[in-house]
């Protein structure tokens, strides 16, 4: 008797710490505090009309530009500013004055898909959740679960030729 009372207590503890390493995902703390940031940010700038796209991408059109938006494979060279929430300067191509150019497809897919949403000319805010962005783990200066905001102007657009 007693000996089968430690074995069904040796089983429900080997349960219990089953469970409770499964229920402490460290990576949901962090979700749940990026997003409350992105809230608290969008309630202080409830001025901003961002609108939330389908993937989770917040965008925001400044200035309506013209012409055709880039696609994928296309090459767009843009200006920005690339800050975190609290307003610090992480990347700018202003400074230069000279545009970036990429092929549209190969950046972080947060930017890739607000820089499709924009035509030559226009100038467009993006706020990028991490999971658009750089992720759980991060870039260089910039920490895993990181919301971005990029202040964009489309320069120009070269479309793809397949050559």
């Amino acid at each position: 008797m007693i000996k089968m009372n430690f074995r069904a207590l040796i089983m429900f503890s080997g349960v219990l710490l089953t469970l409770s390493v499964v229920s402490c995902d460290p990576a949901a703390k962090l979700r749940k505090e990026e997003n409350a940031q992105i809230q608290e940010y969008l309630s202080q700038n409830s001025d901003l009309d961002f609108v939330k796209q389908p993937s989770g991408l917040y965008y925001l059109e400044m200035i309506a530009g013209s012409g055709e938006s880039p696609v994928v494979g296309d090459s767009a060279y843009v200006k920005y500013t690339g800050k975190f929430l609290d307003g610090t300067i992480f990347d700018s191509t202003v400074s230069t004055g000279l545009p970036y150019g990429f092929i549209v497809g190969t950046s972080i897919s947060g930017f890739d898909e607000g820089v499709s949403m924009m035509k030559p000319g226009g100038k467009s805010t993006f706020l990028i959740p991490s999971g658009l962005g750089y992720g759980e783990t991060g870039t260089y200066q910039i920490p895993g679960f990181t919301t971005l905001l990029f202040d964009v102007e489309l320069v120009k657009v070269v479309p793809y030729t397949g050559i």
